[in-house]
């Protein structure tokens, strides 16, 4: 794919990107695919898969108490559980406000860890990456930001996304779909959304704008973008995943070249 070498003139030290089909079908692939890159909150998607796999070995349910006074599993991976932040207090009632909040993505690690007794990167390392051979993949520290990785691994978990095998599929398809719907809230750095959706730790495109997505993404695209210069989207209705990782942090450097590179991905598909 001749789009994914336009990342050779983004402003950044090292970048490397991928697309992949729900098949396992690998597009293209440009740069040090094999490369270590910090994710930032391009964990969280992570994360939040380790949760589902949680919920669904019945370690925990989506609407059982986690969190601050009134939250639930599913307000943390919402973001709509009124935690601040960056930091472990509240600043509204839960479920009326998205508060994006790597807080509330640490509480979530510690309600995991208390509930499997098993140390959250760990229980993330078994539940997920292992299985689908993300050796290369690991988290250290919190689950909201610390997890580090390559593109050839984030490209095995947007297969998984599109074609779950360790998910049920329709708790898949949960987590893709917007909760709390008409709820307003910030998306960090582009300012205020409303509404703000949000699915299960994924955020969901729908009709944001201005977006780290292109013009051309579907309104179904869903995925994440990290402060240290990544992103991995989803877009069902193109049947494809891009990733792409830089080490350079999230800017306006980023505001301007991702959004046409989506684009020129996407209409190459």
């Amino acid at each position: 794919m001749q789009s994914l070498a336009m990342i050779e003139n983004w402003p950044v030290p090292t970048a490397a990107a991928a697309v992949v089909r729900a098949d396992g079908t690998v597009l293209g692939a440009h740069g040090p695919t094999a490369h270590r890159f910090p994710l930032a909150s391009v964990t969280k998607p992570l994360a939040a898969y380790a949760v589902l796999v949680a919920y669904e070995e019945g370690a925990v349910e989506l609407d059982e108490p986690a969190g601050p006074e009134g939250s639930t599993v599913r307000h943390l991976l919402a973001h709509t559980s009124g935690l601040a932040f960056d930091e472990h207090r509240t600043t509204s009632e839960p479920g009326t406000r998205r508060l994006y909040s790597n807080a509330g993505f640490e509480v979530l690690g510690d309600h995991i860890e208390k509930a499997t007794d098993i140390p959250f990167a760990e229980y993330l390392r078994q539940a997920v990456l292992e299985p689908l051979g993300m050796t290369a993949t690991t988290l250290d520290g919190s689950p909201a930001k610390d997890g580090v990785s390559t593109v050839d691994d984030l490209v095995r978990f947007a297969m998984e996304l599109q074609a779950p095998r360790l998910l049920d599929p329709r708790t898949v398809a949960e987590a893709m779909t917007v909760q709390y719907p008409g709820t307003k809230g910030v998306l960090p750095g582009y300012g205020h959304q409303n509404p703000n959706d949000w699915g299960l730790g994924f955020e969901i495109r729908d009709h944001k704008a201005p977006h780290w997505t292109g013009s051309a993404s579907s309104p179904r695209t869903f995925g994440h973008f990290g402060q240290s210069g990544t992103f991995l989207w989803v877009d069902p209705d193109a049947g494809a995943a891009c990733v792409a990782l830089t080490d350079r942090a999230f800017g306006p450097w980023a505001a301007e070249v991702w959004p046409p590179f989506t684009d020129a991905v996407l209409s190459e598909l």
